[in-house]
């Protein structure tokens, strides 16, 4: 319940056997199916001792892993999205600006399964230029914002520097100030990568 960005198990070897064995034939697929696509296509990888393994395909960004991304992007977002849509990427139009990014998911007691709405969410007046807080399962009844789903918030920190550890201490320094009822977390995010 939780990304973290950039992902260093993620080596030159496998983005290149990923585009091979993956990309290039799901592309190759569709073009022989007729299938004609413009837009996002997500593919959700498991790194394995065999390779890459997919474990999905989305027509849409994932989550939470583009609250991780996308702060860590330079450019024009909407250029990149747009050239996409009309056939005529302009691959230029974004770029990694060399930083690290960690988002973890507050999500209430219970979900996936049985959980309750409605509890006032205090702490998100967090005022601090490397931390965004995405609402998700969020609601609001007169001033207050108060839980609406299972996945609450994504509290995600984004650094100038490659620094995952930095990130993860960011973030679950922010983290530390939210609090609704039954507020649930993992603890763990990002400990792989760092």
């Amino acid at each position: 319940m939780g990304a973290y960005s950039p992902a260093p198990l993620i080596t030159d070897s496998i983005l290149s056997q990923v585009e091979k064995e993956i990309i290039v034939p799901t592309l190759n697929a569709l073009k022989k199916e007729n299938k004609k696509y413009n837009g996002c296509l997500y593919c959700g990888l498991m790194i394995t001792k065999e390779g890459p393994k997919v474990i999905e395909y989305n027509c849409r960004f994932g989550d939470p892993e583009t609250q991780c991304v996308l702060p860590l992007l330079e450019g024009d977002f909407l250029e990149l999205l747009y050239t996409a849509a009309i056939g005529k990427i302009n691959k230029s139009a974004v770029k990694y600006n060399g930083g690290s990014s960690v988002c973890v998911v507050a999500a209430s007691k219970g979900y996936p399964e049985n959980y309750e709405k409605g509890f006032e969410i205090n702490g998100l007046d967090i005022k601090q230029d490397n931390i965004i807080i995405y609402h998700a399962g969020t609601k609001k009844v007169g001033d207050k914002i108060v839980t609406n789903g299972g996945r609450v918030l994504g509290v995600t920190s984004f650094l100038k520097e490659n620094n995952l550890k930095a990130a993860k201490e960011t973030t679950y320094a922010a983290l530390s100030k939210i609090y609704f009822e039954g507020i649930t977390y993992r603890t763990d995010i990002a400990d792989k990568a760092i």
